[in-house]
């Protein structure tokens, strides 16, 4: 069987195209944040977490020459921070499925909450979801949650892949 990720001539040229769609989505992010006046609730904000992490280990790929040990290792940081990701992702598509009277109708924003309480309970009430978790924005006929999972799945399939890339020779 062809490994998809033979196009890349490198482990390092395909991490870090990893890296930059981790970093487009996030641009992508703060567009429909800042443009199209999304607000992002707090489920919406731990999966950017979640990205970042995965975009780290996507850059370290990119900056250290890997082996296969170091390839096998950034794979599992990847399943780490993108089974986080898409665990998060799918939670929130959990509670887009609910009725909104099902759900606390407390607003609180992502900033306050991190100022007014401990990290574990803000991370404990927005994994309850609220109002605003419910709330669905279409991209190409899918919620943002979908198009997320999707992402973290694909990227920890492909770092598994990458365990068994062979560099091209000139």
């Amino acid at each position: 069987m062809v490994n998809p990720l033979s196009i890349f001539p490198s482990r390092r040229v395909a991490y870090a195209f990893g890296f930059f769609v981790c970093a487009a989505l996030m641009a992508y992010a703060y567009y429909l944040q800042y443009v199209k006046e999304l607000e992002p609730c707090p489920m919406c904000w731990f999966q950017r977490g979640a990205l970042l992490l995965m975009a780290l280990v996507f850059l370290i790929g990119a900056v250290v020459k890997t082996q296969t040990r170091g390839a096998i290792i950034l794979a599992i940081g990847t399943l780490v921070t993108g089974g986080l990701g898409a665990a998060l992702a799918a939670r929130h598509l959990y509670i887009q499925s609910l009725p909104a009277d099902q759900l606390p109708s407390c607003g609180m924003g992502i900033t306050y909450m991190l100022e007014a309480f401990p990290f574990l309970d803000v991370f404990s009430r927005a994994l309850k979801g609220s109002v605003e978790c419910n709330k669905i924005d279409l991209i190409l006929g899918l919620p943002i949650p979908a198009w997320n999972l999707a992402f973290f799945v694909v990227a920890v399939i492909a770092a598994f892949l990458l365990i068994g890339h062979r560099s091209k020779k000139a």
